[in-house]
């Protein structure tokens, strides 16, 4: 079962999530309505369980995350991240919904283990979970360069991979993220598996450059998070951020890129699985 962490409570930032906090408000209300007909009662609030219930089942039937990566989830929900911002080229705010948690974690660890990955890069960091989750997976000798824009949560994650066996397999790259990209292009590096998970605006710029640069291998693997956003990706243009507006243009273009093949899997907040075809 899965290691219980009191934490403040999150928001919903999930199709899922929200959803399920959407219906039970409707259900709250309409507990108030004495004329509303049993049957249109009882079938919302079946929604309502539906929708509110899967994300916790997901949750007790995937294996445990590690100990640290369980201080590490703990660690950041109790940080006081509305006092924070980024010190990026967009200055936004942090929040503790960033973290990619148990269960993105555990399948970016299986991915790794299917893939029989070595050498991996991170495109934003956070504070490090999705990192350590990673660096987990990798074999003694594999590497995991982790991009971050941010320099405290930089500081934040290296405080957590110090505590890790695993940490030593880390490399944190501070700056931009493109620039980095840029570098490591420039110094011959190349990567069998990149997770994303930075800025939303430069997705596209991101996917463009570890193609054209051939910083991603032939037949290697993107896994990029937060290809469904809340739902905005596929709801009418005027519930759409604009980070909204940059996913939909994301998922559009690597749709339509043959160099590769993906799937979009409704996981959290949509993760996408991109395959480099090879050449």
């Amino acid at each position: 079962m899965t290691n219980v962490v009191e934490k403040p409570t999150a928001r919903p930032v999930t199709p899922v999530g929200i959803l399920a906090q959407q219906l039970e408000s409707i259900v709250k209300k309409l507990d108030q309505l004495p004329d509303l007909p049993a049957d249109v009662k009882e079938n919302l609030n079946q929604a309502w369980l539906l929708a509110a219930g899967l994300d916790p089942y997901l949750e007790e039937y995937t294996t445990d995350e590690s100990p640290a990566l369980a201080a590490l989830a703990q660690k950041t929900a109790h940080e006081a991240w509305t006092q924070r911002f980024s010190e990026g080229a967009t200055v936004r705010q942090l929040e503790q919904e960033m973290l990619s948690g148990h269960v993105e974690g555990q399948t970016l660890k299986m991915f790794l283990h299917m893939t029989k990955a070595k050498r991996v890069l991170e495109i934003g960091m956070f504070t490090g979970y999705s990192a350590l989750a990673m660096a987990e997976a990798l074999p003694s000798d594999g590497e995991l360069v982790a991009c971050e824009v941010d320099p405290y949560t930089a500081e934040f994650a290296q405080a957590a991979f110090s505590q890790s066996s695993h940490g030593r397999k880390i490399r944190v790259e501070l700056g931009v993220a493109l620039e980095t990209l840029d570098k490591l292009a420039a110094a011959g590096e190349t990567f069998d598996f990149v997770f994303i998970d930075a800025d939303k605006r430069e997705y596209v710029e991101y996917f463009h450059t570890l193609l054209d640069k051939n910083l991603l291998v032939p037949e290697g693997f993107i896994c990029v998070d937060n290809t469904l956003l809340q739902g905005q990706v596929y709801l009418p243009a005027k519930e759409q951020t604009p980070n909204g507006v940059a996913i939909a243009e994301f998922n559009r273009i690597v749709a339509a890129d043959s160099r590769v093949e993906q799937v979009l899997l409704p996981l959290r907040d949509g993760l996408t699985i991109i395959r480099r075809l090879p050449t």
